[in-house]
């Protein structure tokens, strides 16, 4: 599996890459951590370069937390509510969590777009109520893409450190992968099942 997903980075080149990092902090199918980890193993084997792979994987990144952004910039409480309130079984929040989140980001002062970069969970979530504090938007493009870059070239310089004992390790990445997706997605099955709002 791991060689499958090389080839299909490596087929799609940088604008696979950023397609994929756009798509996953809308709505994550593939950890950026995959992405991006898997684009530092190309990078060791020639096939991709580390400046254009860590900007345009940046820039996806970017775009894609820039969606969330403008979801609370444009809706506002008012008419993000309900949505929420109708759709909350389904992502699994209610708007007690959006508050919570917000009053986060008021404590926290606008760094904590940068600093949310570096968490797995955080890292797309701190968009929306960044966009209900109607942030300004040259602001959180800018502390999102340099956030985002310092996270990827980590990503990046493991995948090259990783190609090193790929062989080795494929059969444990391929199970890694593989249990990483099947986790995601009981997950996310279990907490819908379980779900219910505070009320």
């Amino acid at each position: 599996m791991t060689e499958w997903i090389l080839r299909l980075i490596e087929q799609g080149g940088y604008w696979g890459i950023a397609f994929l990092m756009f798509i996953e902090n809308v709505f994550p199918p593939i950890p950026s951590e995959v992405i991006m980890g898997l684009g530092g193993i190309a990078v060791a084997r020639g096939s991709m370069e580390f400046w254009p792979l860590l900007f345009i994987g940046t820039v996806g990144s970017t775009l894609g937390n820039y969606v969330w952004f403008l979801v609370g910039d444009r809706f506002g409480y008012r008419r993000l509510q309900p949505l929420v309130d109708r759709w909350g079984r389904w992502l699994t929040l209610e708007w007690e969590d959006i508050e919570r989140a917000s009053r986060f980001f008021r404590s926290h002062g606008q760094w904590v777009v940068f600093a949310m970069r570096f968490s797995p969970f955080l890292r797309t979530m701190i968009s929306l109520p960044a966009g209900l504090a109607h942030m300004k938007h040259g602001k959180f493009l800018a502390f999102t893409f340099v956030g985002a870059a310092v996270w990827n070239a980590g990503l990046i310089q493991g995948g090259r450190w990783l190609s090193r004992y790929l062989a080795e390790a494929e059969v444990w990445l391929n199970a890694l992968i593989i249990g990483s997706v099947i986790v995601a997605l009981v997950a996310y099955a279990w907490r819908v099942v379980t779900w219910k709002p505070r009320s």
